[in-house]
């Protein structure tokens, strides 16, 4: 059986968190329209290509990005690191691991260079973007699910175990894993950087290929007021799992796709995870809670939808091993 590797408390550069996600979609002002409209994410800035938002606590200029586009993908992964010095250093380890590293143009951001990961993700690192004002106190801006802030990416993975090893090289900390028994291979994991649950997840399947960008919520009831009003405003058929609450993560959630199928998490009460001698806590695949601690299984599009990353070809899973899913 795979050992999972001691964390890296001191690596060669210091991420902060995950800081937003850039999608391409197809119709603009649908997309427009659903996050800002349905769920509540706050324009900053928008023209006739893209549309820039955040969430009601978040003090940087943006947390999503949505860039016209005739196909449906996701442009990239964003993090934010320490210090200008962190930001040159993350540049040389990703050069040494020689990848390739472009620096780019980011409007409201300072030095940012573009990179991915050992499955080809598609990262981007930067320290300075534009701070706004704080809004978390102007309550007549809250609707929709009231997102508070952008909380964490999960991926699909052909092959979690280098996945898992490649992001705790950078000093990502695994909180929860489930591994397949009969191979000892992991088959999911959630690892932090922040001192939530997690930052960034992995999840068994065809990828690399984005399983969903999750915002923090400040209640289960705004998850319960969002349900009902997707369900009234043409947006059923875009619910996809949940409400439950996670076995995994202890969090309360809901899964909707947006109107291209990019998944949203809507998720709140997980629990601190700063604590660096944290034991990861290890799950069974054959066990259902795992899933949703109610029992319920996920519906087969669970397992098997997930967004494309731009110019990335997805590849088969190494893990063959079949989840428990709702028939």
């Amino acid at each position: 059986m795979m050992a999972l590797e001691p964390f890296n408390l001191y690596p060669d550069f210091n991420i902060v968190r995950l800081s937003h996600v850039d999608f391409s979609v197809t119709d603009l002002a649908r997309s427009r329209a659903f996050y800002a409209d349905t769920l509540g994410l706050q324009i900053t800035d928008e023209d006739s290509e893209h549309v820039y938002f955040r969430a009601m606590e978040e003090r940087g200029h943006h947390c999503m990005v949505l860039t016209k586009s005739d196909v449906a993908e996701v442009r990239s992964l964003s993090f934010k690191v320490f210090s200008e010095v962190d930001l040159d250093k993350a540049a040389e380890y990703f050069r040494a691991l020689e990848h390739s590293v472009e620096w780019v143009d980011r409007p409201y951001q300072g030095r940012t260079f573009r990179t991915h990961d050992n499955a080809g993700i598609p990262l981007e690192f930067y320290f300075k973007m534009d701070r706004l004002a704080p809004i978390h106190q102007k309550y007549a801006l809250y609707h929709g699910v009231k997102p508070l802030r952008i909380d964490h990416f999960n991926c699909f993975s052909s092959d979690v175990d280098k996945s898992v090893s490649f992001y705790n090289k950078i000093g990502f900390r695994t909180t929860e894993y489930t591994e397949d028994e009969e191979s000892g291979r992991l088959w999911a994991a959630w690892m932090h950087r922040k001192g939530g649950v997690h930052d960034m997840a992995f999840t068994c399947g065809r990828g690399p290929r984005l399983h969903h960008t999750a915002f923090w919520v400040p209640t289960p009831l705004n998850i319960i007021d969002l349900l009902d009003l997707m369900a009234t405003t043409g947006y059923v058929a875009n619910i996809e799992r949940g409400p439950g609450r996670h076995g995994i993560s202890n969090a309360f959630f809901l899964y909707v796709l947006d109107p291209d199928g990019h998944r949203i998490e809507i998720y709140c009460s997980d629990y601190q995870t700063v604590d660096p001698d944290n034991e990861p806590i290890r799950w069974n695949l054959k066990d259902p809670q795992r899933q949703t601690l109610w029992g319920a299984p996920a519906p087969r599009s669970w397992f098997e939808h997930g967004s494309l990353f731009s110019g990335v070809d997805a590849e088969e899973p190494v893990v063959t091993a079949s989840p428990i899913i709702a028939p």
